[in-house]
């Protein structure tokens, strides 16, 4: 794609699931490649795996780490084009959640990347065509049982997006997110047959094309909205979910009115004519 050889990205959350298949997607394409995470082992891996890339242990709770991790990018690399946001956390209980349980999911999940925007902002305004991505989740719009903590920072991910998008534009700095369905992560090659088999039936039912997404897919979309073919979006939610998010309440389930009322013997006047 063009527009992302030779330019910085700093993506979070890189050294597991999809986090890690970025960090490959960009140094394929011939970014330079800055990443951060709190696992420090697993970083370490990524960065040896994927050569050129670096590594940069780092808690987006802490602004000391933030502040780490901007200054790495810029003496590494000497700036940033790229910002993608994809670090998470999922811990979730629901009503029984606690308030440090609230804090520490808005914290992680929202305002880490916020505050991250924020000290990244002035080099990336030295880029050239800078972008910022975020990641949301159908969980944003929908409700989940047991789950209030996760789908209230997507949500709140979606809005920020927009707003930032606005206020950022004088600045050419793009915002955009991307919304995954249910992607296929390498812990799935070695699950046992009965999660293979839960996972498989489950994006049957929830997604159009039948299947789990790939950590490819959604990279190629993260690129595309960071590349020069993207350069008139911004503000925007891009979905990768095999059609989940276009589905009713119905799913994949055929319902024919007219044909159920004949089969029970009504019969209208529109029925006849």
């Amino acid at each position: 794609m063009q527009g992302i050889a030779g330019r910085v990205a700093l993506i979070t959350g890189g050294a597991s699931g999809i986090g890690a298949g970025l960090v490959e997607a960009f140094a394929r394409a011939g970014a330079k490649v800055i990443f951060a995470d709190i696992q420090a082992e697993a970083g370490a891996a990524v960065a040896q795996a994927i050569k050129g890339t670096v590594f940069q242990l780092a808690d987006l709770r802490e602004d000391r780490d933030i502040d780490h991790l901007v200054g790495k990018a810029e003496s590494a690399f000497g700036g940033i084009y790229f910002l993608i946001n994809a670090a998470a956390t999922y811990a979730d209980k629901g009503f029984e959640s606690d308030r440090a349980m609230w804090l520490n999911g808005f914290d992680t999940n929202l305002i880490g990347h916020v505050m991250l925007a924020k000290r990244a902002h002035a080099l990336l305004c030295r880029s050239p065509s800078p972008s910022i991505v975020y990641f949301s989740s159908e969980a944003a719009h929908v409700g989940l049982t047991g789950r209030w903590i996760y789908p209230a920072t997507k949500a709140a991910i979606e809005q920020v997006t927009r707003s930032q998008a606005l206020d950022l534009a004088p600045d050419r700095i793009r915002v955009n997110a991307v919304l995954p369905g249910w992607t296929e992560k390498p812990w799935h090659k070695t699950a046992p047959p009965e999660v293979k088999d839960h996972y498989a039936d489950m994006a049957n039912r929830l997604h159009m094309i039948g299947r789990l997404g790939t950590i490819d897919e959604v990279a190629g979309a993260v690129l595309f909205l960071c590349s020069e073919h993207a350069g008139f979006i911004t503000g925007s939610c891009l979905r990768v979910d095999g059609g989940h998010s276009a589905l009713g309440p119905q799913g994949k389930e055929k319902h024919l009115p007219t044909q159920a009322r004949k089969d029970a013997g009504v019969k209208y006047q529109s029925d006849v004519n």
